[in-house]
């Protein structure tokens, strides 16, 4: 079962990601903190990430190249409600993320996991 890194500092966002990521034989992390996600990472890596960009404790783009340094080919999702994410492609380290605009239907969440796996270079191994 593929396990997902869930970082965003909304508890009702988080929740609603975990939910249909279960419901899709997804294996969850969440983490409530820049920080505090990169240190579940670290305690047990994950097959895929899902950043918020804006964070309480610290930027998610920091977060991304922080997860990047680590697994240069971990898929990601950024994702953002209060801007467009077009500026992910100015740095090299954080390549290949995949952006998803904040309200999103959960099929585009499975969708924008689909798309950071195949610019990852492969398949997640679940029926997404």
């Amino acid at each position: 079962m593929p396990r997902v890194l869930i970082i965003d500092d909304q508890k009702d966002v988080r929740a609603m990601v975990a939910i249909v990521l279960r419901v899709n034989r997804f294996e969850v992390v969440e983490a409530e903190s820049g920080a505090a996600g990169l240190i579940a990472f670290a305690e047990s890596p994950c097959d895929a990430a899902i950043v918020d960009i804006f964070l309480g404790d610290t930027s998610g783009v920091d977060v991304i190249a922080s997860l990047r340094e680590r697994v240069p080919g971990l898929p990601i999702i950024a994702v953002s409600g209060m801007t467009t994410l077009d500026f992910l492609d100015q740095a090299p380290h954080l390549a290949n993320v995949v952006c998803l605009q904040k309200p999103f239907r959960p099929n585009d969440l499975l969708q924008a996991l689909r798309m950071a796996q195949a610019a990852a270079g492969g398949e997640l191994p679940a029926a997404v």
